[in-house]
């Protein structure tokens, strides 16, 4: 059965609510999003709509080589799932991207799981909800808890993702690259050189 993979993305922004976050949680890396190319063009969450508002939530494509996030702290992980499985996590987010207006963020379900309340509230997801939520019924994946209770480091405790990079999310294209040159045969790599080099002569 074919084969393919999707990426969880962990970072620390900084900033004074995911300062909070670690404060309360004890644990690193506060924020989750979820993406479907290797080089995380694609990179889905809940978080600031606009960056210079902390208030502005709500259901965001992220840029990992913006201002916001491209100096976080990170940890990227991959998942193989399967091509159906595939297929219906990329559908499900890009439901919630065909109706982002219509989302928010869910502070108060933040506040549900720091007291051990479920709180259920329409269209309203906090980032771990939200990957929780798109991952549901994928067999690939598996959480003991009901996705309003879902935090970032329970996703990151699944033995099934694998660890690919850690370190500033901005440098995260140059370690992908690099290491893309460093696989390549020897007459490839002599190949790639002499064609940058012809770009100058």
């Amino acid at each position: 059965m074919r084969e393919r993979t999707i990426y969880f993305i962990f970072t620390d922004t900084g900033t004074y609510l995911s300062r909070m976050i670690n404060l309360y949680t004890n644990q690193p890396l506060n924020h989750v999003s979820i993406g479907f190319d290797h080089e995380l063009k694609e990179v889905y969450s809940f978080g600031r709509v606009n960056p210079k508002n902390p208030f502005s939530g709500g259901f965001v494509r992220e840029d990992i080589r913006g201002e916001f996030l491209k100096h976080s702290k990170s940890a990227i992980y991959a998942l193989n799932v399967t091509e159906n499985e595939y297929l219906k996590i990329r559908h499900h987010v890009k439901d919630f991207e065909s109706q982002a207006s219509n989302y928010k963020y869910n502070f108060i379900g933040l506040l549900g799981v720091a007291l051990k309340i479920e709180i259920h509230r329409k269209n309203a997801f906090f980032c771990s909800q939200f990957v929780a939520t798109v991952m549901q019924g994928t067999d690939s994946f598996k959480l003991s808890k009901p996705t309003n209770f879902v935090t970032p480091s329970d996703i990151r405790e699944n033995t099934e993702l694998q660890l690919i990079y850690q370190g500033r999310l901005g440098d995260y294209p140059k370690h992908r690259l690099a290491e893309e040159v460093i696989d390549l045969p020897k007459d490839s790599l002599i190949n790639l050189i002499t064609k940058k080099v012809k770009r100058f002569i």
